[in-house]
């Protein structure tokens, strides 16, 4: 289990953490999602120890990372492909890790053919790795010892879809097995496919966290209309924050009462009009990020 209490970490007058708490449970994937700068890795990067905080408490099994008796061998960390030897082999830096750990040397050629590395590509030097393949010899490096925490910050980055596929399942057994996996990543459908935690973080705070289902469930209205662009100005006009649902339909962050009501005054006749029966993860995502946003949003049903 993982468990953070009030971590905080500061720069100056510039907060990249803001006390934020959380718990990665055991046998559960839990999903850390939020903007770029949002203080996803700064956070992972406290939690195995590499940045200190500036207040506040990170523990693993109860235990500081640091307070760890030979921590690689109890937890899986990768938080950067690329930061790996490019003058060195796949498989040389597979045996330096092992060596270091105490690890059998065989524990190399096993984790070498799970990840997909073959064996001429493990003699390759990692300069000439593609993002892929940096990839799957993180992962590598991350699993040598079997470890029952996972730490993984953008692990299917470069990965084609069979890889991403592969990865899921590696993901889900391990927590099946009873481990713990703490997973960032910006491709919101795999954290939706494979999370059972989510955890949404903006701007340095947690703006939620929970079940992933609960989260999911029944947010908003559901909203649909013969004149579809119409009824985004009116949303629009009304301050009313909403995304796409379908092709024609609106998922709208208000009561079914405050919408219609919207929708009577600017005289757009409604084809539909409910309670959510929940919405997909990439509509949570944005709703609850629409504050910390890079980048204009474009008007739906604008003219050309």
């Amino acid at each position: 289990m993982i468990e953070v209490k009030n971590l905080t970490k500061s720069y100056g007058d510039f907060r990249a953490v803001d006390d934020i708490s959380f718990t990665c449970r055991s046998g559960a994937v839990t999903g850390f999602l939020g903007p770029n700068g949002a203080g996803k890795s700064t956070a992972m990067r406290m939690i195995v120890g590499l940045t200190p905080p500036t207040s506040g408490t990170a523990t693993i099994g109860g235990v500081n990372f640091s307070d760890i008796p030979n921590p690689g061998t109890q937890v899986g960390v990768l938080l950067d492909a690329s930061a790996q030897h490019a003058g060195r082999t796949g498989r040389e830096i597979l045996m330096l890790g092992s060596i270091t750990m105490g690890l059998p040397k065989q524990r190399v050629d096993e984790l070498l053919e799970l990840v997909g590395l073959t064996e001429k590509e493990s003699k390759r030097r990692v300069r000439h790795y593609s993002l892929g393949m940096r990839q799957r010899l993180g992962i590598a490096h991350a699993l040598l010892p079997d470890p029952k925490v996972l730490i993984l910050d953008e692990p299917v980055n470069g990965l084609d879809p069979a890889g991403i596929h592969w990865m899921r399942g590696l993901l889900r057994y391990q927590a099946e097995r009873g481990g713990t996996v703490l997973l960032s990543s910006h491709l919101l459908h795999e954290i939706e496919v494979i999370a059972d935690d989510l955890i949404v973080i903006g701007n340095g705070r947690i703006i939620a966290q929970g079940a992933k289902d609960e989260l999911l469930k029944g947010q908003g209205t559901l909203v649909r209309a013969k004149d579809h662009a119409a009824l985004g100005t009116a949303l629009r006009a009304a301050n009313l924050e909403f995304t796409t649902h379908g092709e024609d339909g609106f998922t709208v962050q208000s009561t079914p009462e405050d919408v219609g009501l919207v929708a009577a005054q600017a005289t757009v006749a409604l084809t539909e009009l409910r309670d959510s029966d929940g919405s997909n993860l990439e509509e949570l995502f944005l709703s609850m990020t629409s504050e910390t946003q890079r980048g204009t949003t474009f008007p739906i049903g604008a003219n050309a």
